[in-house]
């Protein structure tokens, strides 16, 4: 049974991972983000409750 043989098809998924995580992985970390992250302020905002005029 031809399936059962491991040979030819463990050799296809070690070269495919390694294409992926050489060629493809160093694509996608080179994009840039349009937008750097800004830092959040430590500033509290005011939090206020609802009232919520139940029936």
């Amino acid at each position: 049974m031809p399936q059962l043989n491991p040979a030819p098809w463990f050799a296809i998924l070690i070269f495919s991972w390694a294409i992926f995580l050489t060629v493809v992985q160093t694509k996608t970390m080179t994009h840039i983000t349009p937008n750097e992250p800004t830092l959040l302020s430590t500033e509290k905002h005011k939090t206020e409750s609802w009232d919520w005029p139940w029936q």
